[in-house]
């Protein structure tokens, strides 16, 4: 037979059960859908997370204080940000100073209730170096930092209960006013949940140190390992060892490498739908061969030849298969594009996906049609006639 009488005989052997193929389609297509869909979701998200860093950049270096070779926790010298600044290849820098205080909405609440909230003394240039944003009000300037104004992260601000600025709250046992709201910063998630004094306003009122306890800094993309290999003998010369360098952007690498390694581990539940489908595959056809022996017997009296009876239920349990992974990928890629719109994700469906959903389903088509048509082809004219 051509190849279009083929397509054509098995076409007509599943139009005839129209009931069994659709169940049978159905296994196929949830595997093909559930794989699809998995691939998809996960790309879509690490797409995201990649369009975060190429626009956070991934230039950020942040210096904290480690431990003393006794144990203790280590302090950064109060002029290392201006030591970190005085590094050639350095653009930006800004610091944070942990303040012992907590912060809360009215001065009657008590105060161990701090919503996880940390108040930090914050230099004039850290919003530059971290390229944060404020959502409401204005940053900290020269004369601002020496007022009681204090700037909410977008955590601190949501816990308080705070949604624009002017408001006051309580810090350390006076009254500071809310000048600003900052935006999300991914790569300073302990930004996010810190309420911002300036530095002298934390001296003045709440008797801050003024050591730094995180130094933020960026410099050119190609400058950054040499100047990370810098930054603890320039912070403090006396005891390098003492001083932690880290890269936020690696957080966030990391997460997308996570999600990969939990998408293998959805496609194989993925892969365990598409067996169970296969196997309703295998299991449809050889019942369609029991039920269509004088059929067979027929075809076989008539000249066709054992090939070609192998050839005609292969093809059906192809064309079976093929018709779930069809579904099965268009369900797929719309259940990704559904996720990703009510997530303000960017739709991502690799075509690899869906051009291996396809194979996947050729490749359960065949091995679930083998045995029946082998089945099919080693019944005799004679024999398969005389079935009542």
């Amino acid at each position: 037979m051509a190849p279009g009488d083929v397509l054509r005989v098995g076409a007509a052997g599943l139009r005839t059960r129209p009931a069994r193929v659709v169940l049978s389609a159905l296994g196929i297509a949830i595997g093909i859908a559930t794989m699809v869909a998995v691939v998809g979701v996960s790309s879509s998200s690490r797409e995201q997370l990649l369009r975060e860093l190429d626009r956070l950049g991934t230039n950020l270096l942040t210096v904290a204080p480690g431990q003393t070779l006794f144990g203790e926790n280590a302090k950064l010298p109060k002029e290392a940000l201006d030591m970190v600044r005085r590094i050639g290849p350095v653009t930006k820098a800004g610091a944070t100073g942990k303040v012992d205080a907590t912060i809360r909405r009215t001065d009657r609440i008590p105060a161990e209730v701090t919503g996880g909230i940390s108040v930090q003394a914050a230099d004039e240039g850290l919003a530059t170096a971290l390229e944060g944003t404020v959502r409401q009000g204005t940053w900290l300037n020269a004369a601002l930092a020496r007022q009681p104004a204090v700037v909410l992260g977008a955590v601190a601000a949501e816990r308080l209960g705070i949604e624009r600025v002017g408001p006051r709250v309580w810090i350390g046992g006076r009254w500071f006013t809310v000048v600003g709201i900052l935006d999300a910063m991914p790569l300073a998630p302990e930004i996010e949940r810190s309420a911002l004094l300036g530095w002298p306003a934390a001296e003045r009122y709440l008797g801050f140190d003024g050591h730094p306890t995180t130094i933020y800094e960026r410099s050119p993309d190609d400058a950054v390992e040499a100047v990370g290999a810098a930054l603890p003998r320039t912070v403090n010369p006396e005891n390098p060892d003492e001083v932690q360098v880290s890269r936020p952007s690696d957080a966030l690498a990391a997460k997308a490498a996570a999600s990969g390694a939990f998408t293998n581990l959805l496609l194989g539940l993925g892969g365990v739908a598409l067996l169970v489908g296969g196997v309703g595959v295998a299991n449809t056809m050889v019942i369609s061969v029991l039920e269509r022996r004088k059929e067979i017997g027929l075809r076989r009296s008539l000249g066709a030849t054992r090939g070609q009876i192998r050839v005609q239920f292969l093809t059906e349990s192809l064309l079976l298969s093929l018709l779930g992974g069809t579904a099965g990928a268009l369900l797929g890629a719309a259940a990704t594009a559904a996720y990703a719109l009510a997530k303000g994700l960017p739709v991502v469906v690799p075509p690899w996906s869906v051009g291996g959903a396809a194979l996947a389903a050729l490749l359960i088509g065949t091995l679930a049609g083998i045995y029946p048509a082998t089945r099919a082809a080693r019944l005799a004219p004679t024999e398969a006639l005389a079935t009542s």
